[in-house]
């Protein structure tokens, strides 16, 4: 049985809770991911994301606070000695493309991402998992944006 452990990345950037949302962007910009690990010394409290920058920060005009306010707590991880095959449920279940993995002290040890399980795995279940997690879901049309007048703006193709 193939491990997370054998298939995951090692070694990734993480920042703090106190960390700036400009310094979270810049990481991202010079690793060229769309997510980061938010650690409290080395355990795990949240993930940062380029949608949480835009969709929690500057659409609301709040570019000069500290992660905390705007990464995803509650976030979802699995554990490095857990088998592919489970991180895989894991991510179909869930419906996203990578998982922070974590010691059975809850330390951050690395990341697991679909690219990693279809590259270094002996699964042959990336395929079908991608598809299923990348299935579409409808927008949200209710309210107002300030960008675009009713949500949605502009016309409907």
């Amino acid at each position: 049985m193939q491990t997370v452990s054998d298939v995951m990345t090692r070694g990734i950037r993480t920042l703090a809770p106190t960390d700036s949302l400009t310094l979270a962007a810049q990481a991202m910009r010079e690793l060229d991911v769309g997510s980061i690990p938010v650690c409290d010394g080395v355990r795990l409290v949240g993930m940062v994301t380029d949608r949480d920058i835009v969709v929690r920060a500057v659409a609301q005009e709040r570019v000069d606070v500290p992660l905390s306010e705007v990464m995803s707590e509650g976030i979802l991880y699995c554990q490095e000695d857990e088998s592919v095959t489970t991180a895989i449920a894991s991510m179909r279940r869930q419906q996203v493309r990578r998982l922070p993995v974590v010691d059975r002290e809850k330390r951050l040890v690395g990341i697991v991402s679909l690219g990693d399980i279809a590259t270094k795995s002996d699964e042959d279940d990336a395929g079908a998992a991608l598809r299923e997690i990348s299935e579409p879901s409808e927008p949200h049309r209710g309210g107002q944006s300030a960008a675009s007048g009713p949500a949605g703006g502009g016309q409907t193709v």
